[in-house]
């Protein structure tokens, strides 16, 4: 009888093949022949890369590289460095292995690898970088020292010049304290000689600015000096807007003050051109010590204290702190 074969089995040779693992390799195309003339270029490139001199920047980087690459690489981990370096030869016939320290085997924290190299790129000595560093430091805190100096001269220059406004406020209103006492004064006097009683309204001085005391003077100076200004832009505006000879017989009185036409009663001091040393040289001092002198003479004058603001009764002047502005803080 004929035999049959036994059905397939369920073993791991007749398992089907896994198609979707499947690596199917990229076919080898045949290599195409070189020809004459590609030989030939292809060769004309390689003496040329091979006779191309590299340009400094590229030999610095391969000296860079071969450099770093034969620092970092350990003697004691290289075998043929080891066998053919005199040094490690002699080292290891005294006893030295490589991974142990240098001397006593007591000492744990003992180097066990030599001291890295660092290489030096620049032109400079061994002690430059620190004197560099020392050099910066200094520069450091010099330019600090003179901004701080700087700020502290400034604020004082400020402290100063505020200092010099506030004084100079006092100096003029302490003038004008002195100019209306003794204007008082001269209109008593006067009552008493028995005479007449002029207007209220004080009336800008026509006295010759030498005759006037020193310690106001400047104040009646610079008033005549803006009166003076205010007449030249008054008639210079006058002369733009008439003729000066223009007259109109039905003018009335009011019509010509408006107009300008009446004489302005105000007559300027003779020597205000002049020059006047003696204000000058009072001028130059300080405004403390002006002032000074302004207070001085009002509490010796009038017995008035500028500071407390009133005249007293007599000489003593009983119950005032004192001359300075400090005493009656």
């Amino acid at each position: 009888m004929p035999t049959h074969d036994p059905p397939p089995g369920n073993g791991p040779e007749d398992e089907e093949e896994d198609y979707m693992n499947m690596v199917i390799a990229e076919p080898t195309r045949p290599r195409k022949k070189e020809t004459y003339t590609q030989r030939r270029l292809r060769k004309e490139r390689e003496a040329e890369a091979r006779g191309r001199v590299k340009s400094k920047a590229e030999q610095a980087a391969d000296e860079a590289a071969a450099r770093e690459a034969a620092l970092s690489r350990s003697l004691f981990r290289d075998p043929a460095t080891t066998s053919t370096n005199k040094g490690l030869a002699m080292m290891a016939k005294m006893g030295f292995k490589p991974g142990v320290a240098l001397g006593s085997k007591d000492n744990p924290g003992a180097r066990t690898e030599p001291i890295a190299i660092s290489m030096k790129e620049d032109r400079g000595g061994i002690g430059l970088d620190s004197e560099k560093k020392r050099k910066f430091r200094e520069e450091v805190e010099k330019e600090g020292k003179r901004v701080k100096a700087e700020e502290g001269e400034y604020r004082e220059r400020l402290r100063k010049d505020t200092e010099k406004v506030r004084l100079e406020g006092q100096v003029g209103a302490a003038m004008r304290v002195a100019e209306r006492l003794d204007a008082e004064m001269e209109e008593v006097s006067a009552e008493k000689l028995g005479a007449e009683n002029g207007s209220t309204k004080r009336k800008i001085s026509t006295m010759p600015l030498k005759h006037i005391n020193v310690l106001w003077r400047g104040l009646v100076r610079k008033r005549e000096e803006k009166e003076r200004d205010r007449r030249m832009r008054y008639d210079l505006q006058q002369s733009l807007s008439r003729l000066p000879s223009y007259d109109d017989a039905d003018e009335d009185r009011d019509d010509r003050k408006a107009l300008g036409k009446d004489h302005i009663q105000h007559t300027l001091v003779e020597d205000l051109h002049e020059e006047d040393p003696e204000l000058d040289e009072f001028n130059a001092l300080d405004p403390a010590d002006r002032l000074e002198k302004l207070v001085r003479y009002l509490r010796e004058e009038y017995n008035y204290c500028f500071w407390c603001k009133y005249t007293y009764p007599d000489k003593e002047m009983e119950g005032c702190p004192g001359l300075n502005e400090e005493e009656h803080d």
